[in-house]
């Protein structure tokens, strides 16, 4: 006797299952292939304790030799000196290479180039150039005798020494400009100036990032134009944050934090599985460097850069 085989006999369950779509994984990276390229920016502390968990993030990720590390500037150019010192340590006690912010805020055009002098002469290489946000409370204003937006501070620099330049860019477009299309013009004139890559602000969205790589090649731009990735493990903070600078943080990125603000352990392991699912997706669209937005907590980024390949070197 036949065996009845029909969906008709199964429960909705089983028939749900059946009829749904099927999705493949995601393809894992050739080993033979080279791991991508990583940076991590780090933020400089206001205390002796914040500063010695900046320095226990450096240390820890060191060994993933990344390309460079930068360090940045509070609102309204607040942390200059810091910033400066910080660099110079990491240029000095460590083997990592780094990329100093320089903003045109609050400051003349005869200061910021002496800056750079300065970090020159200290053999920092890499300068990481941004118009800079104005103290809270207030719109930017450019200083009467300083650089008016990043694409001057970039040609500025450029006549100082001959730098490594980055730049900033904005998948999802900077919240003061005009439009869209003023806003990838503004990008294509600092790289134009002499930048050398672009390091996008943030985003959650995978699609957004690709997109706009679309819109950056129909703008003519051709170099790299480098995700940005903010491992997220305090979804209030990263609302916050997102709210000041313009990302959009996605409804389903909500529900998957949601119950979780007394467990800060469940919300790691939800920010690790956010950030791999994102750089994975992006490995497996051709992306092969990254530059991570690490607020000094190294454990995220370290356990992210291992899913995509990078492995700690073993010191001598």
């Amino acid at each position: 006797m036949a065996m009845d085989t029909s969906l008709d006999t199964a429960s909705p369950t089983l028939q749900r299952w059946l009829t749904g779509p099927r999705f493949s994984g995601l393809p894992m990276r050739n080993a033979d292939l080279p791991a991508p390229k990583l940076s991590f920016e780090f933020f400089p502390p206001r205390t002796e304790a914040l500063e010695q968990q900046l320095w226990a993030c450096i240390k820890r990720l060191e060994p993933l030799a990344p390309r460079f590390v930068s360090v940045t500037y509070g609102a309204g150019g607040s942390t200059q000196a810091r910033t400066h010192a910080i660099v110079s340590r990491i240029a000095r006690e460590t083997g990592l290479v780094p990329a100093a912010h320089l903003t045109c805020v609050g400051a003349t055009r005869v200061d910021v180039d002496a800056v750079a002098r300065r970090y020159w002469e200290a053999g920092i290489r890499h300068i990481v150039a941004l118009r800079g946000d104005p103290p809270p409370g207030s719109a930017y204003e450019p200083h009467p005798g300083g650089y008016p937006y990043a694409v001057d501070l970039v040609a500025g620099l450029k006549m100082v020494a001959d730098f490594e330049i980055s730049v900033a860019a904005y998948p999802e477009v900077h919240p003061a400009a005009s439009s869209p299309m003023a806003d990838l013009e503004n990008l294509k004139r600092k790289l134009d100036a002499g930048a050398t890559r672009a390091i996008t602000q943030y985003f959650f969205e995978t699609s957004t990032y690709l997109r706009f790589l679309d819109l950056c090649l129909a703008a003519g731009i051709t170099a790299p134009i480098v995700p940005g990735i903010m491992p997220v493990s305090n979804f209030a903070q990263a609302v916050k944050f997102s709210d000041m600078c313009g990302a959009s943080v996605p409804a389903w990125m909500g529900r998957l934090f949601e119950g979780t603000d007394d467990d800060p352990e469940t919300r790691r392991m939800v920010g690790m599985v956010i950030a791999a699912e994102q750089v994975r997706l992006l490995q497996a669209n051709g992306v092969d460097e990254f530059h991570f937005y690490t607020l000094n907590r190294p454990d995220l980024t370290y356990a992210i850069a291992h899913v995509l390949g990078v492995r700690a070197r073993v010191a001598a």
